[in-house]
């Protein structure tokens, strides 16, 4: 019987299923990233439209746009089923319809202890000439969530600052958010170096939002003096666009918290946060959102927050971000929407005094109005009883300034009165200090002092020829 050959079995060629193989390949590696593209459809001031690209991005992430001059960043600000609104990150960038728009994903980026002493912009590119950034192993969104409530570190320890009047009556502890109250003008920028010097802390991260641009390199070289070695400035100028300085702080606070979750104090300074406000107010206008209070949009409230509560402690076995940022009263209205929302989320607040400054006292710092809420964890139980002696004594002084004036003052009359006249004016001479001047180790043992000078002073008897 013979059997018939039976051919060898040839595979059919599917290239499709050789596609999917690839496409499975390419989502398996973490490294690779996809780009969807998109066309610029309509430009107006402040932003552009691009269609193309509504089911591939979301909110908040960057897109880059081919142009003939090179790629330009822009984020997405609003999305609607066919098109997106893009504001541009860089001022003046050229923008052509039916450009190419191609999706790059959420902004992170990757902090290093080689950074500090270091002055970078809001995309992390290094403005001081010093070369380029080496990044670090661990790469971080900017808009990461603070930790949650339950796990976070107790506040209870206190530091100096050096700055008198704030150690008295306004103590500050690891890990405390505290924000300095002024209109424009009256020293907000100048406390703000001189709590930029204190030693307490392992790592200092400073942003500039808005700031001008004549004033950084005095800020830099003259304020920070050594500290500059463990610090990271981050800068943007008032002539940059708003996204720019939307983003300033949010880079600040995310290079804070790469040092904090190494077990390290950090200081976070911001000035201002009122500039921040209003690049996101700008940012949101021109994404077609409605004002909802003076001129600000729901947003702005919901951003301010979010980028101060990721300030404070850490989870358990981390370190602290303490957060000191300024605020510029609307004409010296404490009770602008900024101000007023901030308050509510910080843990205390410095007001500045233009009356104060007006008078020569720096640092302006009103004593009555300004609150630290965890001063009680910073006193002791006689620091405590004495600063509410005298801030009772500054307020009969202050209540019967006109009184005195006009001559209606009759010493005797009221023993408290009498000792505000005599203690009070030395307790403000006591207060001035300059950035210039060495910071005070103890300020209530300097207090002490003056008043106990001046005690002995009145009770001395006169020589006979003064008599």
């Amino acid at each position: 019987m013979t059997t018939t050959a039976q051919p060898d079995f040839q595979p059919v060629e599917m290239p499709h299923l050789d596609r999917l193989s690839d496409m499975a390949a390419h989502y398996a590696n973490p490294s690779s990233v996809l780009s969807w593209g998109g066309r610029v459809r309509m430009i107006a001031a402040g932003y552009y439209t691009v269609s193309g690209l509504s089911r591939h991005v979301r909110l908040g992430e960057f897109v880059s746009h081919q142009s003939a001059t090179g790629t330009h960043m822009g984020e997405v600000v609003r999305v609607e089923p066919d098109l997106i609104y893009v504001c541009p990150i860089e001022p003046g960038a050229p923008i052509g319809v039916d450009d190419l728009v191609l999706r790059a994903g959420e902004f992170r980026l990757a902090p290093s202890d080689s950074w500090c002493g270091r002055t970078i912009n809001s995309l992390c590119k290094p403005i001081d000439g010093k070369g380029p950034l080496r990044e670090g192993a661990i790469k971080r969104s900017i808009n990461t969530l603070p930790p949650p409530s339950m796990t976070r570190r107790r506040v209870d320890t206190s530091f100096r600052t050096g700055v008198k009047a704030i150690d008295i009556f306004a103590p500050i502890c690891y890990g405390q958010r505290l924000g300095i109250f002024a209109g424009s003008g009256v020293g907000k920028s100048t406390l703000l170096s001189m709590l930029a010097k204190a030693d307490a802390f392992d790592r200092v991260v400073i942003t500039l939002v808005g700031e001008r641009g004549r004033e950084v390199r005095e800020f830099i070289e003259d304020t920070l003096g050594d500290n500059v070695a463990k610090a990271v400035i981050v800068v943007t100028t008032s002539d940059e666009s708003p996204m720019l300085r939307k983003m300033a702080p949010l880079v600040g606070m995310t290079i804070a918290e790469h040092f904090r979750d190494q077990g390290q104090n950090v200081l976070f300074i911001a000035d201002s946060v009122t500039r921040f406000a209003h690049a996101i107010r700008e940012v949101a206008i021109a994404a077609g959102e409605p004002p909802v209070a003076r001129g600000y949009p729901a947003s702005v409230f919901t951003e301010l927050p979010r980028l101060l509560e990721r300030a404070g402690p850490g989870i358990e076995g981390s370190g602290t971000i303490t957060a000191i940022i300024s605020i510029l009263v609307d004409g010296d209205n404490h009770n602008d929407p900024i101000a007023d929302s901030t308050r509510g989320i910080l843990d205390g607040h410095i007001v500045l005094d233009r009356a104060l400054a007006d008078e020569g006292r720096y640092p302006p710092v009103n004593p009555l109005s300004s609150i630290s809420r965890l001063a009680r964890k910073a006193w002791t139980t006689d620091q405590e009883r004495l600063v509410s002696r005298l801030k009772g004594l500054i307020s009969v002084y202050e209540e019967t300034k006109d009184l005195r004036l006009i001559g209606g003052y009759r010493p005797g009359a009221d023993p408290d009165l009498d000792m505000a006249v005599k203690q009070v004016p030395i307790i403000y001479d006591v207060l001035k200090q300059s950035p210039g001047d060495a910071a005070v180790i103890d300020a209530y043992t300097e207090l002490a002092n003056a008043l106990k000078a001046s005690l002995s002073n009145t009770n001395r008897p006169m020589p006979a020829g003064k008599r």
